[in-house]
């Protein structure tokens, strides 16, 4: 069983030409045309038949043979050191790179002098500003008369630190914001509560220490904020609401125009910390350039309910939000109109949905987050995702990048088989379970993440260099990386198996009983890569429901691989729930999180198949529970790549483990 992290959860603990270079086109008067070189290697030149070609015609030149013999030997000559130059350009571009180090190629990291010592990613060039002590600043924001919540008569107003680095005078510097309720909180040394947490003028363990030690020095601001209603910020805690959302636009606004500013403000943050970052997208500043959400859900319902079925922590998320970012001992409790009704909707959701349970307010689509982003944002984003992140689920990562790319947005991603952490964090990542991550280690710990995120930075704060190309930076459950330029990869073929191909137990999933199917062994070793599918045929029982909760398995080594769920009232997908009509048919369009999986030759899948899973909350209906039907009727599907040994997808990630004990 994994274990779930509280939804508040911390962690505080110019640039080389890409184009390809063409060599000269040699010409000689009384020898045939040769074709252009390009990197070693004969061009498609369409004046050419296979490279070279004598022209034919009365018309044309004629050869002696000496001149013939020349014409031969030049020739040959010529393709020996085209062939020798090809390879000589190829170890070339292998193992060499003579541009500037945070422009070196994904597959060379490994060989770069990174210092790998300590356990957060550093850069192998140190910086030359020091930080100048921090100044505090309360920003004033125009709050939507629909958020000026009465009873909180003080002027709404967003508690900011900043630090800046020591340039010369008339320098301008971009700035990387972090935003989150967590700073001072805590129990104010009561007895079994605990101290407060560190203010905002102190860098956070997360992001905030990160920063300082790692970009300052090369001439980044670094601005730390709290949301409304938490630290010394005014105003009441709207948990990811419109009130929220508004005052974390009005910071990034602030930053980008002081004196100071070059204008270009970049967001970065980890779980609600990442959450922040899409707020700050909604409608965004002009100068919000990029954000880095780490694990940050893109809505509230999205967190809580995949495919109607809801996790547990739902039911109280709210009051816990409130109850963990507020001083018991004060009259630090200031909560917003909204989250009166924020803590029922859980429960009518879960509940009768079906009835408009999720429905009788705007709680949730008020704090849908990716909608308006891809309607208003015309930055960039950088996504980074566990692939075994059970606290802010992998599909709120996949398929966002793709829609992202669809909507003009620039986008990076990079998913390792981590949990609820950052790239690099390798402490934390050798804490995984097998079957949660645990194979993957420790390659899964990318200390190249610093350079990765300087040359991401560069362009799109500081305006240098070409801008960054779109890619997704995924790892296998074996722990090999591999690069796309999108993901699910485009080529990927579905394989689909209908069930009566398969060999079955059971029919009926209740609390009390569940059903599971094994595929055949595969003669070849497979790469799932995407969201596998899966359509289960069911017939619901004398109840307004039912669920599944689907894990699979590598039956031949016992080995989780991924899992699913859906409530049957949800069973097209979505956030729309239909009634259920006892005793009738239904089809359920089931989709996996997202999963980078091997399966080795000759192993088999098994899917077990029950009424609730890990933590989610068993349905309305689970003593009653719903048929199912293990037969040509329902299809199994797994989105298939082939990346044999050796493609070019492969890379390899910096060896921090010869630097420093693994944890």
């Amino acid at each position: 069983m994994r274990e779930r992290l509280l939804a508040f959860y911390m962690a505080f603990d110019d640039v080389a030409d890409d184009s390809v270079l063409e060599a000269e086109i040699f010409e000689l008067p009384t020898l045939p045309v040769i074709p252009s070189i390009m990197l070693g290697t004969i061009s498609d030149n369409s004046t050419n038949d296979a490279g070279l070609m004598l022209q034919q015609g009365t018309s044309q030149r004629q050869l002696t043979i000496p001149t013939a013999m020349t014409v031969a030997v030049s020739i040959v000559f010529l393709i020996l050191a085209m062939t020798i130059g090809d390879v000589v350009i190829q170890n070339s571009n292998e193992d060499d790179f003579s541009g500037d180090w945070w422009n070196t190629p994904l597959h060379l990291r490994y060989k770069m002098d990174l210092p790998m010592d300590t356990l957060r990613a550093q850069l192998p060039v140190n910086g030359t500003y020091e930080a100048l002590p921090y100044t505090e600043h309360f920003v004033a924001v125009d709050l939507p008369a629909s958020e000026q919540d009465i009873g909180f008569p003080e002027a709404p107003v967003m508690h900011v630190s900043l630090w800046l680095p020591d340039v010369p005078d008339g320098t301008v510097v971009p700035v990387i914001l972090t935003i989150h309720p967590y700073y001072d909180f805590g129990g104010e040394g009561m007895p079994g509560i605990g101290e407060d947490s560190s203010p905002n003028t102190v860098p956070d363990g997360g992001v905030g220490k990160w920063v300082y030690d790692t970009f300052v020095p090369h001439g980044y601001a670094l601005a730390q904020a709290s949301t409304f209603g938490t630290g010394q910020s005014t105003h009441c805690q709207d948990v990811k609401g419109l009130g929220e959302q508004t005052g974390i636009q009005a910071v990034v606004d602030w930053l980008g125009v002081q004196e100071w500013s070059n204008g270009n403000v970049g967001l970065m943050g980890k779980s609600y910390a990442g959450t922040t970052n899409w707020e700050a997208a909604q409608q965004p500043s002009e100068h919000l350039k990029t954000i880095v959400p780490i694990s940050g859900s893109i809505g509230v319902q999205e967190m809580f309910y995949r495919n109607g079925s809801s996790e547990a922590r739902a039911m109280g998320y709210d009051i816990a939000y409130q109850g963990a970012t507020s001083d018991p001992t004060t009259d630090d409790m200031r909560i917003c109109s909204d989250d009166l009704i924020g803590p029922l909707n859980p429960l009518s959701t879960w509940g009768f949905a079906e009835f408009g349970g999720a429905e009788w307010n705007d709680y949730w689509d008020e704090r849908r987050h990716l909608p308006d982003v891809l309607e208003n944002y015309r930055g960039s984003v950088y996504l980074v995702w566990g692939l075994q992140d059970w606290n802010v689920d992998p599909y709120h990562a996949y398929p966002t990048y793709q829609k992202l790319i669809d909507a003009g947005i620039n986008t990076r991603a990079i998913s390792g088989q981590w949990g609820h952490n950052y790239p690099d964090q390798p402490d934390r990542h050798g804490q995984l379970g097998s079957g949660y991550g645990s194979e993957a280690y420790p390659n899964m710990s990318r200390m190249d993440w610093a350079v990765e995120l300087y040359a991401w930075f560069n362009y799109y704060l500081k305006d240098i260099g070409q801008e960054p190309e779109p890619m997704v930076q995924i790892q296998t459950n074996d722990g090999r990386w591999h690069v796309e330029e999108t993901w699910p990869p485009q080529d990927l073929e579905w394989h689909q198996i209908t069930l009566d191909n398969a060999q079955s137990q059971g029919n009926r999933v209740s609390s009390t009983s569940s059903a599971s199917f094994t595929i055949a062994a595969f003669e070849d070793e497979i790469h799932i890569s995407g969201l596998p599918t899966l359509h289960l045929a069911v017939r619901a029982g004398t109840c307004n429901g039912g669920q599944v909760f689907a894990t699979m398995y590598d039956d031949t080594s016992d080995l989780r691989l991924g899992h699913a769920t859906m409530d049957l009232r949800y069973r097209d997908g979505g956030y729309d729930a239909n009634p259920v009509i006892p005793l009738v048919e239904y089809q359920m369009k089931m989709e996996f999180n997202p999963m980078d999986v091997v399966l080795p030759a000759g192993h088999e899948i098994r899917v077990e198949l029950t009424e609730s899973g890990e933590d989610y909350l068993p349905s309305p209906c689970a003593a009653i529970g719903i048929n199912v039907n293990l037969d040509d009727s329902s299809t199994f599907s797994l989105p298939l790549i082939e990346r044999g040994e050796g493609h070019e997808n492969w890379f390899e990630a910096p060896h921090w483990w010869d630097h420093q004990p693994i944890p």
